[in-house]
């Protein structure tokens, strides 16, 4: 029975399976022994006692007294917005960059590639400890803020700008969410090939009541110097703006790479037919090559938005307490060492597994279907 290839292959496989769930077991069965004898608290029940650690900035609402699982949603916030602006910032950047680097303009082209080049070549923390020192010794005391723009200051505490606050009544938003799903609905069947027109009109609909309900109102708070520091606004610390434009900067030059090779890979042919029907050479890059080039430069862009969640968390080099930072505090205050790696694993898995899934799912939209 054995000399059937297909029969050996299988036990031999079945073999490699128990001999590593055996070695898993017996790994994690020896280290929770270890832990116990030596008196190390286990298990997640941590989670739910107050964490009594302090989170310098937090998209979220937090308080010292908040429970631990808490502090975790609020790292884990924190991470998913400074990946997102970078992701938006190095992508539109990426974009200019890159085409321009292709620009017959010696001087724009030769700028684009130096940002390229250092970009590509200098390791990231070592450019995010630069901006960071570099931010103390240029930018002016808060009392000698500069103010390049109305409403805008710059100074060693951070910038300052206008923030806007919308105001919506609960039914309203909820309506507005009821009708983001129906179109989602409606985008599915869609795709099915079983659209509905009713389900469109039904969200429009559903959209305008929202709208109705929402009684939305929209006001403006501008940054004042008030005694010794700013009052109102949105303050952008060192910190964050060290991480954010760093990482932009140094996400931009891959991007733009990427971005070249996707034009590069449209042919020439393409241009000539739009010249040939009048189209300017912005025209030719918005309506035929992007569009097409989209369809090779997806799969690249996705590598570099999931480096862009890893390298995040290089923001606790500045003191930015992003998910990894918060986690390293969770971990030295509560003894919870491994655990606190388990929920560090399981988030950054999670994180880019929806990134590629997002990516993988708009590839298979604009791919080509061969009939």
């Amino acid at each position: 029975m054995l000399s059937d290839a297909r029969t050996r292959s299988v036990v031999i496989q079945c073999v490699l399976v128990a001999a590593v769930i055996g070695a898993a077991t017996l790994l994690v069965t020896t280290t929770f022994t270890n832990l116990q004898m030596r008196g190390i608290p286990i298990g997640f029940d941590f989670l739910t006692t107050p964490s009594r650690i302090v989170i310098s900035e937090a998209i979220l609402s937090y308080k010292s007294r908040d429970p631990y699982y808490w502090a975790i949603v609020v790292g884990v916030a924190n991470t998913i917005f400074i990946s997102a602006l970078v992701i938006v910032f190095s992508s539109v950047l990426g974009l200019i960059v890159g085409v321009t680097r292709l620009s017959s303009n010696p001087l724009a082209a030769g700028t684009c590639r130096v940002w390229v080049e250092i970009a590509r070549n200098s390791p990231p923390i070592v450019l995010l400890i630069f901006l960071y020192s570099l931010w103390w010794k240029i930018l002016p005391p808060a009392t000698e803020a500069l103010n390049p723009v109305p409403g805008v200051f710059a100074s060693m505490r951070g910038v300052m700008v206008p923030s806007v606050h919308i105001s919506m009544a609960t039914v309203g938003v909820t309506l507005i969410l009821v009708a983001g799903l129906i179109f989602f609905a409606a985008r599915v069947a869609s795709s099915l090939h079983r659209f509905r027109p009713t389900l469109s009109w039904a969200a429009v609909a559903v959209l305008l009541l929202g709208l109705w309900f929402a009684d939305a109102s929209v006001s403006t708070d501008w940054p004042v110097f008030a005694g010794s520091n700013f009052q109102g606004g949105l303050e952008l610390t060192p910190e964050l703006s060290t991480i954010l434009i760093g990482l932009t900067l140094y996400t931009t030059g891959f991007i733009a790479e990427i971005v070249r090779g996707g034009v590069l890979s449209v042919g020439p042919g393409q241009w000539d037919a739009g010249r040939s029907v009048g189209l300017s050479r912005t025209q030719i890059l918005r309506l035929i090559v992007i569009p097409q080039m989209l369809r090779v430069i997806v799969p690249p862009l996705n590598s570099q938005y999931i480096n862009v969640v890893k390298n995040s968390t290089l923001a606790i080099a500045v003191g930015y307490p992003d998910f990894l930072a918060v986690m390293n505090t969770i971990i030295s205050k509560s003894s919870h060492s491994i655990e606190g790696v388990f929920i560090i694993l399981g988030v950054y898995l999670a994180l880019n597994l929806t990134l590629s899934s997002a990516a993988n799912w708009y590839n298979r939209r604009i791919a080509i279907v061969e009939r």
